[in-house]
């Protein structure tokens, strides 16, 4: 089973207020998020939260888990990676890492890196535009360890840089993987 982590730690300071509760479309940033991974066919989601912790959870419910990072303060994505794979350990056989502020994210992007893993079996899977890696990408549980053995200031890109031989790439048509929404300008480019 391929287990969704999103990450929704962040304090959203370059953003100036909560950019998992921004409108998106119809919805929010991190609902669009949550619906496009459930519309990829991923069932078992864990949204990982910190600031903003109340009204993240308020806004999502009981429609998803949610784990709540204590270190998020620190500002690292790797300790929410931790969280959400500690929390998943017996679980899943893989976990797709994904970004709470990336609601441009295509269904198709999220089927393919899913669809990559299950044919190969690939210990990682990872979206690439134009030669750029992107997000969400996925690791195998026989890795898991490693990630959450390192230690700040260690980072993913870390992580995916030793283990380059391993990736298998999933070449996709859109920036929409390397595009993320840390700022008020951000929201408004893409959001458009």
């Amino acid at each position: 089973m391929i287990t969704a982590i999103i990450l929704a730690a962040g304090e959203s300071k370059r953003m100036g207020q909560p950019k998992m509760l921004m409108p998106w479309g119809k919805s929010t940033v991190l609902q669009t998020v949550i619906s496009t991974v459930q519309s990829a066919g991923i069932t078992d989601i864990l949204v990982v939260t910190g600031g903003g912790r109340q009204q993240v959870e308020m806004l999502i419910g009981k429609t998803v888990q949610t784990i709540f990072n204590e270190n998020y303060e620190k500002g690292e994505m790797l300790s929410s990676i931790q969280a959400g794979l500690t929390a998943k350990m017996r679980e899943a056989s893989a976990a797709l890492i994904c970004l709470g502020d990336q609601p441009q994210v295509r269904e198709r992007t999220v089927r393919s890196v899913c669809d990559a893993f299950l044919k190969s079996k690939s210990q990682i899977v990872v979206p690439s535009y134009e030669m750029q890696r992107g997000h969400p990408w996925l690791v195998a549980r026989p890795l898991w360890e490693e990630l959450l053995e390192m230690k700040s200031p260690r980072t993913p890109r870390d992580f995916l840089k030793k283990h380059a031989r391993k990736i298998n790439y999933v070449n996709v048509d859109t920036p929409s993987i390397i595009e993320d929404l840390d700022t008020p300008e951000d929201y408004l480019k893409f959001k458009s």
